[in-house]
């Protein structure tokens, strides 16, 4: 059902796709459309019983209880990390405070040339 015009040789789905889409803003955008498709590709020839090994193998791992066992350690290390980063943080901002405390301390001491009499 291929539909030709004088200057162009696109089926009418092509064209229709092309209107559809608008550019991609960023890079993520167009991964995660990619991806958004692959899934939906992979889905349709699960349901078809059309899948290679490859794809049938792919989602049986991450399904599997170790993968998600991997993926909560994985999201537990990113989270220890953000702590630890903010521990950091937290720490240099109290040596900063430390030290202006003790500045604005000796500012306010007696010089060496004030006698009390």
């Amino acid at each position: 059902m291929k539909t030709t015009t004088k200057n162009s040789s696109k089926t009418k789905n092509d064209i229709s796709n092309e209107r559809k889409r608008k550019p991609y803003k960023t890079l993520e955008e167009a991964e995660n459309d990619c991806i958004a498709l692959s899934m939906n590709l992979a889905r349709k020839q699960l349901e078809e019983g059309t899948a290679s090994a490859q794809v049938i193998a792919h989602f049986l791992k991450i399904g599997s209880t170790k993968e998600r066992d991997e993926r909560e350690l994985s999201q537990q290390q990113i989270e220890l990390m953000s702590a630890k980063t903010g521990a950091i943080r937290s720490a240099q901002s109290s040596e900063e405070l430390y030290a202006k405390a003790i500045e604005a301390m000796t500012k306010c001491s007696p010089s060496e040339d004030y006698t009390i009499d």
